[in-house]
Order: structure tokens, then sequence, then C-alpha cells
């Protein structure tokens, strides 16, 4: 997974995140490390998962990584749809609160976020799967409500 492209390949959920993960490192810090180590954090198994425990304060990493994969998830939107989108991330330092996903004035993904101290998922593939499908999800959104997404004012 390391080299030009995530598993060889460019584009796709994973390339956006990659690219959101390169973005937060100061001075082009994170350029040389591989993409691979890059999303590494994002996988955590099941045992793992367990093993976090929910009842301490949320630590930056994790907040980090929260971030960072939905901010990917609204740069996918914003390439396969056209407008303009923003997220707003509100995890309490307990774990809990709520992503959304803008374009325009249209709510194109609302989720809950819970235990945010075990965010991950149990492979590079799940990842990369509920990254698209909130894209997909958020796309017919925007294709029912074009209207509401081009914001003019």
């Amino acid at each position: 997974m390391s080299g030009p492209g995530v598993g060889g390949q460019r584009g796709g959920f994973l390339s956006d995140l990659v690219g959101q993960l390169r973005a937060g490192g100061a001075h082009g810090q994170l350029d040389r490390v591989s993409d691979e180590a890059l999303l590494r954090p994002f996988v955590v198994s099941p045992a793992r998962q367990r093993e976090i425990p929910v009842d301490c304060d949320l630590d930056a990493a994790a907040e980090s990584r929260i971030r960072s994969f939905y901010q990917a998830v609204a740069a996918g939107v914003e390439k396969a749809s056209g407008p303009f989108t923003t997220n707003v991330v509100d995890v309490s330092h307990e774990g809990f609160g709520r992503v959304i996903v803008f374009a325009g004035r249209l709510v194109v993904l609302s989720e809950v976020v819970r235990d945010a101290q075990r965010f991950g998922f149990p492979s590079i593939d799940r990842l990369t799967g509920h990254g698209e499908s909130l894209i997909t999800s958020a796309v017919k959104i925007l294709d029912t409500y074009p209207e509401v997404a081009h914001d003019d004012s």
C-alpha cells in the first residue's frame, strides 16, 4: 500500500482520506510516510476495540481520525456532485456527538458518534466500503434536492 497510491491505485475514498491526513501534517512532514502507515490507525480489530476503554476522555488522535474520515467523505461528495461541501464534527470529551456534512444549505449526512475512543474499522476494505457508502447516500440526497445544495445567497 505504499508508494504512489493506496493499493497501487489512485482515486476514490482512500485517496481522499490519505490526502486529508497528509494535509494535516505541518510543513509536509507526512509526505515521506507511506499510505499504509497513515491508514493503519483506522484499522482496529474487534478484539482491540473491546480493549479500548470508553469511560475515559477522547484523545486527540481518535478525534483527528474522526475529523479526517468525515472530511474525506465531504471531499468525495464534492467531487461527485459539484457543490461546495463542509462538515461539522461535534464530539464531547466523553466520546459522544454528531457529524454533519453540508452541501450548500443542504444536510447530506448526519451521523451520531458513540464511543469515539473506539473509532475504527476491522479492515481497510470495511473503511473504504463505509466511506464510499456514505458518499453514495449523500450524492443521492443531493440529486433529490439540487436547488437547496446550490446556495445562491
